[in-house]
């Protein structure tokens, strides 16, 4: 971690959606020692894990020693589907990996926040808390995500920052998915919070495997999928390089 005050520009790689499982022994450290090679931060932009199980996230900890550069993540909806998400972030963690959520962190001179993000669609399609207790549930939790977002972006001083989620925060980046399961890719409540930051100048997210590459928010910070699918469509290789 170096001074906050450094303003040279750094090249981050970021990735999203890696699905590690269990006969995923070895398949990314080749990958990881390359990117070292091509960058000075690595994002994993969520769905680091195929089922959130923890003999995952130890292939992918394993696989990470081939990283020589510091790593920066969030978890995604399938890290949650073993209902051990905390033991996949310690593991990760043990790992080296700065886990985002709670805390943001200042590496290599820019702040680095993050959050999983949650579903409930674009714009005038964003779901509403109205009716039902399970409707207005579930737009509490797309909230309380945004929420965890917009503190940890508040708690950073740097002139440069990188926002990181699983979820998509505008509808464009997940244009090319079916359009019946857009609401189901994220919210527009990330972007809500992104946008009260001047000092945002990425954000990074994962999650629509056949979305596009590239949007903006409402208030012209860029956008970028990072899901490896999308990324190797756009470029022929599974990380996106971006100057920040």
């Amino acid at each position: 971690m170096s001074d906050p005050s450094t303003t040279e520009a750094i090249t981050l790689a970021a990735i999203g959606d890696l699905h590690v499982s269990e006969t995923c022994h070895s398949r990314y450290r080749g990958l990881f020692e390359e990117i070292s090679e091509a960058a000075d931060v690595l994002a994993l932009a969520g769905d680091l894990t195929n089922f959130g199980k923890t003999s995952e996230a130890e292939i992918l900890a394993e696989d990470l020693r081939g990283c020589t550069i510091p790593v920066v993540a969030v978890l995604g909806n399938h890290d949650y589907e073993c209902g051990v998400p905390d033991e996949v972030g310690k593991i990760l963690q043990q790992a080296g990996v700065i886990m985002l959520g709670e805390q943001a962190s200042v590496v290599e001179g820019v702040g680095f926040a993050g959050a999983k993000g949650f579903i409930g669609g674009f714009g005038r399609g964003e779901l509403g808390a109205f009716g039902e207790r399970a409707i207005k549930d579930f737009v509490d939790e797309s909230r309380d995500e945004a929420r965890k977002l917009e503190n940890a972006l508040r708690s950073l001083r740097t002139d440069r920052v990188v926002a990181v989620l699983h979820y998509s925060p505008i509808r464009e980046t997940v244009v090319g998915e079916p359009l019946e399961i857009y609401p189901f890719l994220g919210s527009s409540r990330l972007a809500n919070a992104i946008d009260r930051f001047d000092n945002v100048k990425a954000v990074v997210h994962g999650h629509a495997h056949r979305g596009a590459y590239s949007g903006r928010t409402p208030g012209g910070i860029p956008v970028f999928n990072c899901a490896q699918y999308v990324v190797e469509a756009a470029f022929g290789r599974l990380y996106a390089l971006l100057e920040i």
